[in-house]
């Protein structure tokens, strides 16, 4: 009895099940990321392409995507294992599905064609079929052999075609409508013709394609090649066929500079009020009630702080600055609309008590001789703290913008109210004069997550960039943590001794 009074005096009991709760939360973490990894990278995937015929004679083309097993009761209360699977089948404008789910006891044989081509469109997603002829600069291509590199060549001199195009509808010259008129027209004539799975032949605009591929055809560094550059195209593409397909880099930028322009805004608010708190305001019941009140900040509801940005940073400072400077524009907002600054804002705004708690702590952590050593030398109160307190208290001011990252990067709810969009029509930072538009709305990952997972018209299709983008969210939160870790990290190597 007393040996069991002793064990857990020495707290051993409590080291275990801290042990085991460090454990359990590892494995946790580890199992979430490893679910987003394996779903977020296996679409990039060039996988095979089956040709299925059913009993009924019925043929569909495509990927396997899943498997299951259905249990059926009979009358009997025996049970009936009905294996199933499930295929993207693509060519959503002739079947009006992506995906179809076949018992496995309809098929009566599986076989990969050689020239199965997965075609990647600008809208209706994919496209599954074998190409039978390709028409461009006057000529028609019909043999076998030729047909997928004379494809590729189209697909090529098409896209050169639109480019062109594009360059001269941007160019506003009106002398230039014929040629436009003109590039159309060829651009309309770069045909391909493509037989599905069920033996009907449909004719399409090479310009409708983004690209296309054989998988059954490749090898395995032939597949990788293709994976990397799936992968590159996420990150660097534009998102098309309502954010379902194509990439995210408005969004990673968007994310991005979000982020940057808050943490610009929220340390040093949160620095000085730190500062103030610790090294003049007098200490006492009114000092202790705005301490008390700046850790209840901390934990409102991000979504508050939506509508709070909404009215304040919007309606009265955006509608004022319309009012005085942007009169001309009026009714049409330029201020008083949602925009990346009011966002930025309002999530610096969100993130502040969590800066000027650990900054509080950081210049606590600095000692007392210090600060009274550089006062007796003859150092004013300011260059004290300039000298002295705000270096040495620089890890605990760059933790707090850790925190801050980690929160601000994920919030979805204050930037639907003030300026996040689905689809952002330009950038806030691009090329024409004053380069930084604050007024401009923005394209966020996690409001691309929520946009594809919950209001995609097809949800079987958007799951996958669902799975990317989150990966891809974590990453670059990851990446800024870890950038502030080690720039935290260099300062405390710096000042670890505390001495000036």
């Amino acid at each position: 009895m007393n040996s069991l009074k002793e064990y857990f005096r020495k707290g051993d009991p409590y080291v275990l099940l801290s042990s085991l709760g460090l454990i359990l939360s590892l494995v946790m973490v580890v199992f979430f990321v490893g679910i987003i990894l394996v779903k977020g990278l296996s679409i990039f995937w060039p996988s095979d392409v089956e040709l299925v015929q059913l009993k009924d004679g019925t043929k569909y083309l495509g990927e396997l995507w899943s498997s299951e097993e259905n249990k059926i009761t009979n009358p009997d209360h025996s049970i009936n294992v009905v294996p199933k699977v499930q295929y993207k089948t693509g060519n959503r404008d002739i079947y009006g599905f992506d995906f179809k789910w076949i018992d496995k006891s309809e098929i009566v044989s599986i076989s990969n064609p050689a020239d199965a081509t997965v075609f990647e469109r600008k809208e209706y997603g994919n496209f599954y079929g074998f190409i039978k002829k390709v028409a461009f600069k006057g000529k028609e291509y019909t043999k076998n052999n030729e047909l997928f590199d004379k494809a590729t060549e189209a697909l090529d001199y098409s896209e050169n075609l639109v480019e062109k195009q594009a360059d001269l509808m941007k160019s506003g010259n009106p002398d230039a409508e014929d040629k436009i008129e003109k590039l159309n027209a060829e651009i309309s004539s770069i045909q391909i013709l493509i037989e599905s799975a069920d033996g009907s032949l449909n004719t399409f605009s090479l310009s409708k394609f983004v690209g296309f591929y054989q998988p059954n055809q490749m090898n395995l560094f032939e597949k990788s090649i293709h994976y990397l550059l799936n992968i590159w195209t996420f990150i660097s593409g534009e998102p098309r066929e309502s954010n379902t397909e194509g990439g995210v880099f408005p969004a990673i930028f968007g994310t991005v500079m979000m982020v940057i322009l808050m943490s610009v805004l929220v340390v040093p608010f949160g620095v000085l009020a730190a500062v103030y708190l610790n090294e003049y305001a007098k200490q006492g019941l009114l000092t202790r009630i705005i301490r008390l009140s700046v850790n209840n900040l901390a934990g409102v509801p991000s979504i508050v702080y939506g509508i709070f940005g909404l009215g304040f940073f919007i309606y009265m400072i955006g509608g004022s600055i319309d009012t005085f400077f942007f009169s001309e524009k009026l009714p049409e907002p330029t201020y008083g609309t949602g925009g990346i600054l009011w966002a930025s804002l309002t999530l610096a705004l969100l993130t502040l008590p969590v800066v000027v708690v650990a900054t509080e702590e950081g210049i606590l952590a600095v000692p007392k001789a210090n600060k009274e050593g550089a006062l007796a030398l003859g150092a004013t109160k300011w260059q004290m703290i300039r000298k002295i307190v705000l270096p040495n208290a620089a890890p605990g001011i760059l933790t707090g913008l850790i925190l801050a990252i980690s929160r601000g990067a994920g919030e979805v709810a204050p930037l639907m109210i003030t300026g996040v969009v689905k689809l952002a029509p330009a950038m806030p930072l691009d090329t024409i004069f004053p380069f930084f538009h604050p007024d401009r709305k923005f394209m966020h990952l996690g409001f691309h997550i929520y946009d594809v997972g919950f209001q995609s018209p097809n949800v079987e299709a958007a799951v996958p960039m669902v799975y990317s983008t989150a990966l891809l969210l974590i990453i670059i939160v990851v990446f800024l943590n870890l950038l502030a870790i080690f720039l935290r990290n260099k300062m405390r190597k710096k000042y670890k001794s505390a001495s000036f």
